[in-house]
């Protein structure tokens, strides 16, 4: 665009830099969670099937955002094809949209609020000729895109003409994904995640160890991850062979 190099994927590309370092275990990140709990963590990553199926998983720092781990565990599926990926709010975000869409797989997400700045949350997008529309009718044409990835849109002649919108280059990938969650029975399909990686991560947690980090070092902690993973498959293949017994 404009004669530019090509975007990279910037989003949250700072999440994995943290400024506290573990004494014990520098290979962990400070994580957040919320307002009140900040812990040196790891962040596990995981896919199964609408059964509960582990499919694949990838360990990472606690302080590295889902977008950036999505990639590791993508590798891990794609050898299944499949023709869905559900995933909560973490990987609603352009690139991942675009990406998956690109792949010929339907994102499924959730609902999440907009996230425009105060300011912005009463201007509207015209998609035909491609400019932006605020609360006193001035139009925002398209100017430039920068290396972030966002096409920049201003008013010029205007008083506020200082004012800057921005809209990813990739955010149609992300309101196709709304039209697709609006779609019939996608909601429902959203649903299955409690059933599926949602009370695989709750038994983990409550009867594997995975509430706490007792391990030193990402390679341990991957050990533990494919082990635990390993076991909770076998332990659904024994209970389904007892049934048919």
């Amino acid at each position: 665009i404009h004669g530019k190099k090509p975007l990279k994927n910037t989003e949250k590309e700072s999440s994995t830099k943290s400024q506290k370092i573990s004494p014990n275990d520098p290979e962990a990140g400070w994580f957040h969670k919320g307002d009140h709990k900040q812990v040196f963590a790891y962040n596990v990553q995981t896919a199964c099937d609408r059964n509960g199926w582990v499919l694949g998983y990838s360990v990472h720092s606690g302080n590295t955002h889902d977008t950036q781990a999505f990639p590791s565990l993508f590798e891990k599926i794609i050898p299944f094809n499949p023709t869905y990926i559900i995933a909560d709010a973490g990987y609603k975000t352009p690139t991942i949209a675009q990406f998956l869409l690109k792949q010929e797989i339907t994102p499924v997400f959730p609902y999440t609020r907009p996230r425009r700045k105060p300011e912005n949350r009463e201007i509207v997008y015209d998609e035909y000729y491609d400019c932006y529309l605020d609360e006193n009718n001035i139009v925002y044409r398209y100017t430039t895109t920068n290396r972030k990835g966002y096409r920049e849109y201003k008013a010029f002649g205007q008083e506020k003409s200082k004012r800057v919108i921005t809209r990813h280059v990739w955010q149609e990938a992300l309101e196709t994904c709304e039209d697709i969650r609006h779609s019939d029975g996608m909601r429902e399909l959203y649903r299955e995640r409690k059933e599926s990686v949602e009370r695989l991560f709750g038994t983990a947690k409550e009867h594997h160890g995975f509430r706490y980090t007792h391990l030193i070092g990402k390679a341990l902690m991957e050990f533990k991850a494919g082990l635990t993973f390993a076991c909770l498959n076998m332990k659904k293949l024994a209970n389904i062979l007892e049934m048919r017994s």
